[in-house]
């Protein structure tokens, strides 16, 4: 029987909206939402996640709620965009990974995310990221891609792809058709790209091309504008959903939005426009993750779309035919009971910290200061991490390396913020050896000054660890050593440790270009 042919209007227009709500339980709105508006999805973000328990409690509260099973999904990206971070096995993020330049070990990981996801009651995972970082000053994707080689980002996301499948996940490469050439934050203002079509080809498409040949689920489509395409959002163009991606690239599976809250859609177009154009475009799943209003206004504005003749009920059924045939595929066999014993048995975090390990690059090394020497006095300076984009998790912000350089006898760590400047450059004098940690320096044109302030005189005895951005080394070219982890989580914070010791060889390479200075794949 086609399920569809039994829906009403209103049960098929719910279909097409996933949305967000607060809290570690079902809250009157999310209930009101899946029994009263019939939503196809839920998605989930660090404020409905504590422990893998809640959360299988909370996907099965919220299933038992729907007549249709429910899309529930969320950002886990690794590394910085990680939304679930206890009990479950952490992946390193995409730079980092990039970085490793281990596929088959992308593809292991991926796969052991996307079976502890399923226990957990999670179907459908907004990851990987395949955007192409080829923009040095892009606030919000950076280290959330694989790098700036287009097939090698096409490679590594297909790998992911295929992981996260294989797990019976669906996964849902982003941001179509390419964030990683913006200087701005979607999230905050409408980013757009000068490039024409036969660029994007070339550079951005690359990936989302390989994506849909590996059999992807789902695309999720960025607010991005391309003016040579259409000179309005991604989101919302015609040209670039349909023509593009369902025409030009051959895809046949479910198109999701952004966020329709960011506000490069919501300022310009508002909920109820910015909802019908994107159907109008093309698109099967519209997400609303946070106001319940919007959401309320979303649905109610796309019912009185179709009644009013503005779209066809033709239009609808066709995405919710690709809506219900994915779930079909896809949301079968979910959990009925939680298992610790099982979750862990699927979690696999030495391969995790084996990737992390990997990734750890040294990018220059002159005056040979690594491994550092064990007796010598060591000034370790940390920085005091804070999320950087609307989409980061701070969660492991307890910045330290000393616990995992216990082989060093004489160590000082200090958090450079809390010192005053001429005590710090004091240290500095004395110490024989400095490690300086920086994290997004580059683009906080304050802490560059005085980090710069800091090496001056001590360029040759000073190690820069770049834990985030690896252009940090634009504002240092004078120094003698520097080392790229692109993250600060746990795995990179050892794999650190144990090349600056000399317990393992670094073995990544850059995934990027350090402008006028490294070019990508380089190492020592």
């Amino acid at each position: 029987m086609n399920l569809r042919k039994t829906m009403s209007l209103d049960e098929k227009i719910g279909q097409m909206f996933m949305f967000g709500f607060d809290g570690l339980t079902p809250n009157e709105q999310i209930m009101d939402l899946i029994e009263t508006d019939k939503i196809g999805g839920v998605c989930y973000f660090k404020r409905n996640t504590n422990n893998p328990e809640q959360v299988f409690h909370l996907s099965k509260a919220l299933q038992e709620k729907s007549d249709i099973p429910l899309f529930l999904t969320i950002d886990q990206e690794g590394g910085m965009v990680t939304r679930l971070t206890k009990g479950v096995t952490m992946s390193p993020g995409n730079m980092a990974l990039g970085a490793a330049n281990d596929p088959d070990g992308v593809k292991q990981l991926c796969e052991v995310v996307g079976n502890q996801l399923k226990q957990i009651g999670i179907n459908m995972n907004f990851a990987p990221c395949i955007d192409v970082n080829n923009n040095p000053d892009n606030p919000v994707i950076g280290v959330r891609s694989y790098g700036e080689d287009p097939d090698h980002v096409a490679l590594l996301g297909t790998k992911a792809v295929e992981g996260y499948q294989a797990a019976n996940v669906s996964a849902v490469p982003k941001h179509f058709p390419g964030h990683g050439d913006t200087a701005v934050d979607s999230h905050l203002g409408l980013p757009i790209v000068q490039k024409s079509y036969e660029q994007l080809k070339e550079l951005e498409l690359v990936p989302f091309k390989e994506a849909v040949a590996t059999g992807v689920d789902a695309i999720m489509v960025s607010h991005v504008c391309f003016p040579a395409v259409e000179d309005i959002p991604s989101t919302l163009s015609k040209k670039m959903v349909t023509t593009v991606l369902r025409e030009d690239l051959k895809y046949t599976g479910v198109i999701v939005t952004d966020c329709m809250e960011m506000k490069a859609v919501l300022d310009t177009y508002g909920v109820e426009e910015s909802t019908i154009r994107a159907v109008e475009a093309g698109i099967d799943l519209v997400l609303f993750s946070h106001t319940y209003e919007f959401q309320k206004r979303a649905k109610h504005a796309l019912v009185e779309a179709v009644r009013s003749g503005r779209i066809t009920e033709q239009r609808i059924d066709e995405s919710v035919e690709r809506i219900l045939a994915l779930k079909q595929k896809r949301l079968f066999n979910e959990p009925k009971s939680y298992s610790e014993e099982q979750l862990q048995q699927a979690g696999n975090q030495a391969l995790s910290m084996e990737l992390s390990e990997k990734s750890i690059t040294v990018v220059k090394d002159e005056n040979h200061l690594l491994p550092l020497k064990r007796n010598d006095k060591t000034l370790v300076l940390l920085p005091e991490i804070k999320a950087t984009s609307v989409a980061d998790e701070i969660y492991d912000n307890q910045m330290t390396l000393q616990p995992y350089l216990s082989s060093l006898t004489d160590i000082e760590e200090i958090q450079y913020s809390t010192m005053n400047a001429d005590a710090l450059r004091k240290k500095c004098r004395d110490a024989v050896q400095i490690v300086l940690v920086t994290y997004n320096a580059s683009a906080n044109q304050t802490q560059k000054e005085f980090l710069q302030s800091l090496v001056k005189g001590n360029e040759q005895k000073t190690v820069v660890c770049a834990m985030r951005n690896p252009y940090d080394y634009l504002c240092f070219p004078s120094i003698s050593t520097y080392i790229c982890t692109y993250e600060i989580e746990t795995g990179a914070k050892i794999g650190l440790s144990k090349v600056l010791a000399g317990e393992v060889v670094a073995s990544g390479t850059l995934p990027v270009s350090i402008p006028g200075y490294f070019a990508v794949g380089h190492s020592v």
